[in-house]
């Protein structure tokens, strides 16, 4: 009786670990499979190719400058999301006429698809009749529309900030909320025992507000890493990741890839998935998240 009482909490936790396993484990296991193996565009697998899946990727001329491009896309959107989060946070936490009409409407750009946000962005960039571009020639930003100068996205130096706002514009909601969530869970009692030690404005948020929301920050912080880095509609929606790979991150870079080998593809997915996995062990390291579970 006492053995079936310790497997009871296996009764539990089976079905959740069952589901891990074949939806995360098990698609893993076949990745790193595919990458030793050499399959054409077609996905007829013709045996064992050892490490030449990562050799070739090595050796193409746009990787390292794809995997630069990945880096600079995560940190700046990440880091930008954040710091507009915090700031919009901290202003849905104040009481004002229509605050909750405003937490609704901030939910709108998370709710809709993210594959539509980037198309209207895109039709709204538009050379000749996009909206953004109707109104900066009205403010005398472009002075001829339908002009290179108007097209953002045909450039990879003007497409990639786009882009990037367009992350920061989806992003925004969710990390919002996370921080929103983390600003009610602080107790007043906090800010009052502060105020009553001679703190005040920036300095209580700098040493109260900020370290109460370390958690949240953090949770949050590590969920964008992850969605942004793994972002796919927006750059493909928008530009394709051209011209050429200009404009590719790797998850871009990966889809091209597979159309003429997947093994290939699947090489880069590994690196990917690598990467993802070294940024967030870093990222915990750094913020000393151990510290924060064990308080």
């Amino acid at each position: 009786m006492a053995a079936l009482r310790r497997l009871t909490p296996l009764a539990w936790l089976g079905p959740a670990l069952v589901l891990i396993g074949v939806v995360v484990l098990w698609p893993v296991v076949v990745m790193v499979q595919s990458s030793f193996q050499h399959i054409g565009g077609e996905g007829f697998v013709a045996g064992y190719n050892g490490t030449d899946n990562y050799d070739r990727l090595f050796h193409e001329p746009d990787f390292a400058a794809v995997l630069l491009r990945t880096l600079v896309w995560v940190v700046v959107v990440v880091a930008v999301t954040m710091l507009l989060s915090l700031g919009l946070a901290q202003l849905f936490h104040q009481r004002f006429p229509g605050r909750r009409v405003a937490r609704w409407a901030l939910i709108v750009p998370w709710a809709a698809s993210v594959m539509m946000t980037a198309l209207i962005f895109r039709w709204a960039l538009d050379p000749s009749s996009g909206v953004i571009n109707l109104f900066l020639h009205q403010i005398g930003v472009v002075d001829k529309l339908g002009s290179n100068q108007a097209h953002w996205l045909g450039d990879p130096h003007r497409a990639l900030p786009w882009m990037m706002a367009v992350a920061v514009f989806v992003s925004l909601p969710f990390t919002t909320y996370a921080i929103l969530s983390g600003l009610q869970g602080i107790p007043e009692d906090v800010y009052e025992a502060a105020s009553l030690d001679g703190a005040a404005g920036l300095r209580t948020y700098r040493d109260i507000t900020l370290p109460l929301l370390r958690p949240a920050i953090v949770v949050a912080t590590l969920i964008n890493v992850i969605n942004v880095f793994n972002s796919f509609p927006i750059i493909w929606e928008m530009t394709r990741g051209g011209p050429g790979y200009q404009t590719s991150t790797s998850t871009i870079y990966m889809v091209d890839l597979k159309q003429g080998n997947v093994g290939e593809a699947a090489a880069m997915s590994v690196i990917n998935f690598a990467l993802v996995i070294v940024i967030v062990v870093v990222y915990l390291s750094t913020t000393r998240w151990k510290e924060q579970v064990d308080r």
